[in-house]
């Protein structure tokens, strides 16, 4: 379990807090039974074609606060996905019906002047005029590579220029080479969030906290039912609202890898429950969900009803999609939390998943409860991934593992990487909002997908036929993990 200090500006990153790694290759069991004993190591690659930055990650959670502004020191070409998370920001105003509006992003524009004078001053400058622009209720400073390297002074900057306009100015320390993690951005938002945003409790309300990216509200009348508020955070929450998210009677989560730092944050400083248990992605994993919601809420009675009615509605839909999808192979690829629930949201609905590319792996999270541990859950109760890797997207090591295992379907859930799989003519699904697949009706949401994905399968194979591979004969032949702690000295042609 990890101790969240709000004292330092900077969070720990995930390497040195939680001992995560972004390098393995072996089965999923293996990696279990590592993390579990503590010796689980970083395996680090020798060539290395692309990598996500906790920049991106950190803002694409600040971004969506509705009455806060964002002001990104660095070079230019830092702001250069805005418009991604611009395009996100209205179309989730409008699917919740909100007023749509463009977000209050703004870059310092950081150039060699600056890297060699400094760029406090920029940045002051920067922070003010959007201020005077668009009156935001709080201004976080985002931190890039370029200002770490010179040493500019971010956390006094904007302690002062607080002062100054009378609103929080915070400073969130998510320069991309601080961790190979882009997931420690997500953690360094939320540390943003707690230590100068969220206040101390007035009195506790009915409302649960549920830490998402930016899907469906899919939480709301399960909880109404049960005599509680969802209160989603952090996209699209106010900064009034986030400020007593302090006062919610418990918090619970759509992914662990997203909401550990948060979750565990709110648990240790202001006594807010979190939920322990892998995400709720097929029956069994939804049945200890909601049993762990019954204790955290004291709703066994309510909860087991729902259980109930639930299974009686569910298992004849499902049996009749086992029979379809016995005997079909899948690989994935995703985020942690989130693949390891869909390795056991396709073994429910009878898939074979013949592995795994997973992005990063925590071996624990914050809050330290074994539990909570999504890729566990699935080996204890699904059986054993055979080819399962960590790999922090790196599509040539992708591409050699399709090009091999053939599998009859790909799930990702990053956009980038689903054009991989359609170029070697295997049907691919990419599943934006993961709420979609959350729960018991998840499943069968799934389950339509996966059918409409494996029966339309035209356009991918007359993509096949027409599509270049990036890729030589040569590595397409050697051992995908090649250059994964090994063979380092091989001449590559």
């Amino acid at each position: 379990m990890s101790v969240i200090s709000l004292k330092e500006p900077e969070v720990v990153i995930r390497e040195k807090r939680l001992g995560s790694i972004t390098g393995f290759e072996g089965t999923a069991s293996d990696l279990v039974q590592r993390a579990q004993a503590g010796k689980l190591h970083e395996c680090t690659r020798s060539f290395s074609q692309c990598m996500n930055c906790g920049s991106g990650n950190a803002l694409c959670q600040l971004s969506m606060i509705r009455d806060a502004a964002i002001v990104n020191h660095a070079p230019v070409g830092c702001a250069g996905d805005f418009f991604n998370y611009n395009y996100v920001y209205r179309v989730g105003q409008m699917s919740r019906d909100l007023p749509p509006s463009n977000g209050r992003y703004f870059n310092t524009n950081v150039d060699e002047n600056d890297t060699i004078f400094g760029g406090t001053v920029k940045l002051e400058n920067t922070v003010r005029a959007a201020y005077e622009r668009v009156h935001p209720k709080a201004i976080f400073i985002t931190t890039s590579c370029a200002v770490a390297i010179i040493g500019d002074d971010v956390e006094e900057t904007a302690n002062r220029l607080s002062e100054e306009l009378n609103i929080p100015v915070v400073a969130c320390f998510c320069e991309g080479f601080r961790s190979k993690i882009w997931t420690s951005g997500f953690d360094a938002a939320y540390h943003s969030i707690v230590r100068k945003i969220v206040k101390p409790p007035r009195k506790k309300t009915n409302k649960v906290n549920v830490i998402n990216f930016w899907g469906s509200h899919i939480f709301d009348e399960l909880l109404e039912s049960l005599g509680y508020e969802a209160q989603y955070i952090v996209p699209f929450s106010t900064v009034a609202a986030l400020e007593y998210i302090s006062e919610a009677v418990a918090t619970i989560q759509i992914c662990p890898t997203l909401g550990t730092y948060l979750g565990a944050a709110l648990e240790q400083v202001y006594g807010v429950p979190e939920m322990k248990s892998p995400p709720g992605y097929g029956i069994a994993g939804t049945d200890i969900w909601l049993r762990e919601l019954e204790k955290v809420l004291d709703r066994e009675a309510e909860i087991e009803k729902v259980i109930l009615r639930e299974h009686v509605r569910l298992l004849p839909q499902i049996e009749a999609y086992r029979k379809i999808f016995q005997g079909k192979k899948a690989y994935i690829t995703a985020g942690a939390a989130h693949g390891h629930s869909l390795i056991a949201l396709l073994r429910e609905l009878g898939f074979t998943v013949q592995g795994a590319a997973i992005f990063h792996h925590d071996p624990f999270y914050d809050n330290g409860e074994a539990v909570s541990d999504a890729l566990a859950h699935a080996v204890k109760t699904y059986g054993d991934v055979p080819h399962y890797n960590v790999c922090n997207k790196q599509a040539y090591e992708l591409m050699n593992i399709l090009s091999k295992v053939r599998p009859d379907i790909m799930i990702a859930r990053h956009g980038g990487m689903t054009i991989w799989g359609a170029k070697l003519g295997i049907p691919t699904l990419l599943i934006g909002d993961e709420q979609l697949l959350f729960g018991y009706q998840g499943l069968l949401n799934y389950a339509e997908r996966l059918l409409e994905t494996l029966d339309n399968k035209e356009f991918v194979t007359n993509l096949s036929k027409h599509s270049t591979i990036p890729y030589t004969k040569w590595w397409l032949e050697q051992d995908p993990f090649f250059f994964l702690g090994r063979n380092q000295n091989v001449e590559v042609y």
